[in-house]
């Protein structure tokens, strides 16, 4: 039995409702950097689909397709350039290597969930949580507050991501890996508490630090954090741009205004951070310098209106953010986030740092810079803020 084989026990396992998921890998084919495949079962508006994640050297690609266009796709990956394909399902491991196919004992018992049930169990329980209480997230009883179910769920789905993120950063390293999270712009804490449980919860205790310009916040938080027992968490008052990030492993910015995000970005970057998580907000410096440019190209029928440029602006200054992370030696990728909250759709930039760096390592890749500057030469962009950052910073 060799690819045909691999196909038909594929094909069975999802018939038969065994299948959990599936990699393909030992990539050999014409494609510039594409690394993986890897494939899950998905629910989406009540139709069965496979979703692909396209691993690529520094992005990941997510589509989603019908079980029968799957089955094609994942037949023609492997007849033009992966060499291995791992099929996981309830009954068996199965195993493509160079045309062979062996089968093991299952690993897992139970194929993954694909519900989009809105009353799944949530990573954070609302019980025994007295931070939640202070924050007017529960009552005295931990029953969620009805004003505040959609800041409930809204922060479990963050801690959600930021898990999966941590898990790939650091490969499910041993705790101390983890030494130093920085939350910029902290605002009223919710994320910063809730992730500092998460991984207490995992007996992870780094050193969080919410930094945060206001000063009534940074006393609540300060005071909330030691009245419920949070010995390595504290806030900070002051700017983005002013704090020192030596050390962090991890930094986050969710929604710091304009170019607080590249000052987010550039403390990240400069202190070697493993991860760095963003979700920008108000992109008004490369708007203006568009418009200041009035430079002519094959956009001009959208940048006649002021919606569009607008909305030109934000996916410019966000893809010119993804690359100078990767000029940088950061693997990125660029997704929206929606919260089961049905609150307005943000943008997540994450870069996580080249594995293979050494510590204090800095690297700038000339290729991507190329790339950088004919973005900005069509735009007509002088300069993106954290690109001026990061050449005054050397």
């Amino acid at each position: 039995m060799s690819i045909p084989g691999f196909l038909f026990t594929l094909h069975t396992s999802l018939q038969d409702g065994h299948f959990i998921k599936l990699s393909l890998g030992g990539y050999r084919g014409p494609e510039d950097a594409l690394k993986n495949i890897y494939v899950r079962r998905v629910i989406i508006k009540r139709e069965d689909k496979l979703s692909f994640t396209f691993r690529y050297q520094t992005r990941d690609i997510v589509k989603n397709y019908a079980l029968a266009d799957a089955e094609q796709r994942i037949a023609e990956a492997l007849n033009t350039g992966f060499q291995t394909a791992t099929l996981f399902t309830t009954v068996g491991d199965w195993t493509l290597d160079k045309h062979r196919l062996k089968k093991a004992a299952a690993s897992q018992s139970a194929p993954a969930s694909v519900s989009h049930d809105r009353q799944k169990q949530r990573l954070l329980g609302s019980e025994d949580k007295p931070y939640l209480h202070a924050l007017k997230i529960t009552d005295s009883q931990g029953a969620v507050l009805k004003i505040a179910q959609d800041k409930y769920r809204q922060i479990n789905r963050y801690v959600e991501i930021l898990s999966h993120l941590m898990h790939d950063a650091f490969e499910g390293a041993a705790p101390p890996a983890l030494k130093k999270i920085v939350d910029m712009g902290s605002g009223k804490g919710y994320l910063t508490f809730a992730l500092t449980d998460y991984l207490q919860g995992r007996g992870q205790t780094p050193q969080v630090v919410g930094v945060e310009y206001r000063v009534d916040l940074v006393n609540l938080c300060n005071q909330i954090a030691r009245e419920t027992g949070f010995a390595n968490l504290h806030f900070e008052q002051g700017a983005i741009a002013d704090f020192d990030c030596t050390g962090a492993n991890i930094l986050i910015a969710l929604h710091a205004c304009d170019t607080a995000t590249d000052d987010a970005l550039y403390k990240g970057i400069s202190a070697g951070a493993e991860l760095i998580v963003v979700a920008p907000c108000c992109h008004k410096q490369i708007r203006r310098e568009i418009e200041k440019a009035r430079h002519h190209n094959d956009l001009d029928f959208l940048m006649q209106h002021g919606i569009f440029v607008e909305r030109q602006a934000e996916m410019v200054t966000d893809a010119l953010r993804a690359l100078l992370l990767e000029y940088c030696g950061y693997s990125t990728k660029v997704f929206e986030f929606v919260s089961d909250a049905h609150t307005p759709k943000n943008v997540l930039i994450v870069g996580t740092r080249n594995k293979r760096l050494r510590a204090g390592e800095q690297v700038r890749d000339p290729t991507v810079l190329a790339r950088i500057q004919a973005a900005k030469a069509y735009f007509g962009i002088e300069a993106h803020h954290l690109e001026r950052l990061l050449l005054a910073g050397g």
